[in-house]
Formats: structure tokens, C-alpha cells, sequence
């Protein structure tokens, strides 16, 4: 039988998982989404709110529901971001949060530039200005 803590350590779990596929998703979305333009549309909101969630103080909705199902669960939960705690212990040991904030950035911007770039080819090409 199950008690409460352990039923909201397993939802904590499944939102740390989901958090972890969510940064994958920013991370290597613009791969997937090429002649999809859903799946880009998500992915383009998905990189605009990686970067807003670096740079500045607003916290990810999945690190709150984390902390709060692990207090529930009688866990203490971790102070800071998501990357923060998690990524940077297991990628990033000794790496400041200034380096990983801009590691973020560039790839949020990366990822926008390939966007830009399959915009600028799809453009007709009387459009173009040479």
C-alpha cells in the first residue's frame, strides 16, 4: 500500500522526467520540426520561453510543481532553477551560473537562427534583395 508521500515523491518524479524532455525539446526541437509547422510553432514559444526563463527571475511552472510535490511528499526541495540543481551536478559540476545561463542562451539562439535561415530560403526569389 502506498502512502500519500510516496504518491507525490512518484508525481514529483514524472515532472522532473517531463521537466528533463522539455529541455531536450528546446534543446534539439528545431531537428524535429522542419516542414511541420506546428511542431514549430511549439518549439519557437518553447525557445522564447527558455530564454525568458534564464535571463530573467521568473521561475519554470515545472521547477514550482517539483518543489511543492517534493515538500508534499516530505522531500526538501531544492532552492534555485531546474538547471541549476539538476544539470549542472550531473553535466556541469563546477561551472558558474553566469556560464550556464549564456550556455542556455546560445542555444536558444541557435536554434532561432536555423529558423531564421530556413525562413530566408523559403522566401520566393523575387523576394530576395541581392
Amino acid at each position: 500500500m502506498h502512502t500519500a508521500s510516496d504518491l507525490y515523491l512518484a508525481f514529483a518524479t514524472a515532472v522532473l522526467f517531463v521537466h528533463a524532455l522539455f529541455i531536450v525539446w528546446v534543446v534539439f526541437g528545431a531537428v524535429v520540426t522542419r516542414s511541420r509547422p506546428i511542431l514549430r510553432g511549439l518549439h519557437i514559444v518553447s525557445l522564447i520561453w527558455g530564454i525568458l526563463t534564464e535571463l530573467t527571475p521568473w521561475s519554470c511552472p515545472l521547477t514550482l510543481l517539483e518543489n511543492w510535490l517534493e515538500q508534499k511528499a516530505g522531500v526538501e526541495p531544492y532552492q534555485g532553477g531546474f538547471l541549476l540543481h539538476y544539470m549542472d551536478r550531473l553535466v556541469y559540476p563546477d561551472i558558474s551560473a553566469t556560464v550556464l545561463t549564456v550556455a542556455g542562451v546560445f542555444v536558444c539562439a541557435f536554434n532561432l537562427a536555423i529558423y531564421g535561415r530556413r525562413a530566408w530560403r523559403v522566401r520566393p526569389h523575387n523576394q530576395r534583395r541581392t
